[in-house]
């Protein structure tokens, strides 16, 4: 009898170990099958520069300007730096994986002053002043996208200032006064880069140039008869700037 007794008693082991056994394969083959079923997520969608934006730059920029005393050659020249910041607004369209192009708005305060003396010819003691307060460009521009979220680009177009000019005679008197338009051209180049879905920053270069402006007065002093001057002027800057981009995919 106590014999069978354990003989029993290992059957029941046996029929629990085997049990357990079956539990733990069918518990894994569950975990594996739903390991196999579980979806993975979707794919990031590609970085796409196809977006309008907005926003705002600041950095540095250095002006010229140049009298010049058309009858005997002489003249004033000089540079100056100063401060500039403003803000822009635009729209790039990626025509392929690497190539982008847009246009832009861009306009900046700024204050580039210069001033002298004519040291020779008909208007010696004359004295010259311009003063540069703003400047607008409106550019295409052209870019590569060297990695997703990384552009360089080049821009080029016109540009727009208003520039307040004067010329004094030796006595300090005030002979000429200019406060008009001027309309010239710009080119320039810089980087980009997508660094948050729908903001990026960017620095760049630009060149303007508002060629040659002829001023003509007459004064009781030398000019008479009247005296012929030409005024040019061109600066560059380098700016940097944040953008907001609207409709921006990444």
């Amino acid at each position: 009898m106590h014999t069978t007794r354990i003989e029993d008693m290992r059957q029941t082991s046996f029929l629990l170990v085997a049990l357990l056994g079956a539990t733990l394969n069918f518990g894994l083959g569950q975990v594996v099958v739903a390991a196999d079923l579980r979806v993975p997520p979707p794919p990031a969608p590609p970085i796409d520069w196809t977006s309008c934006y907005l926003g705002g730059n600041a950095g540095g920029a250095w002006g010229r300007a140049e009298f010049v005393d058309t009858g005997s050659g002489g003249g004033i020249s000089g540079t100056n730096t100063s401060f500039a910041g403003g803000a822009q607004v635009g729209c790039d369209v990626q025509v392929n994986r690497y190539l982008v192009v847009g246009f832009r708005d861009l306009f900046a305060a700024t204050s580039l002053k210069v001033s002298g003396t004519f040291q020779n010819g008909v208007l010696a003691g004359y004295s010259g002043y311009s003063n540069t307060s703003w400047f607008d460009t409106a550019t295409a521009r052209a870019g590569l996208a060297v990695q997703p979220n990384w552009l360089w680009y080049v821009q080029a177009g016109g540009a727009w200032t208003q520039p307040s000019q004067a010329i004094n005679a030796p006595t300090g008197g005030l002979v000429a006064q200019i406060n008009n338009s001027r309309t010239g051209w710009t080119v320039g180049a810089g980087t980009e880069y997508l660094f948050a879905e729908g903001w990026s920053a960017f620095v760049e270069y630009n060149y303007l140039n508002f060629g040659t402006q002829a001023v003509n007065f007459t004064d009781a002093g030398a000019c008479i008869a009247g005296c012929a001057t030409g005024l040019k002027r061109d600066s560059q800057n380098i700016l940097v700037g944040l953008n907001v981009r609207l409709f921006a995919t990444r």
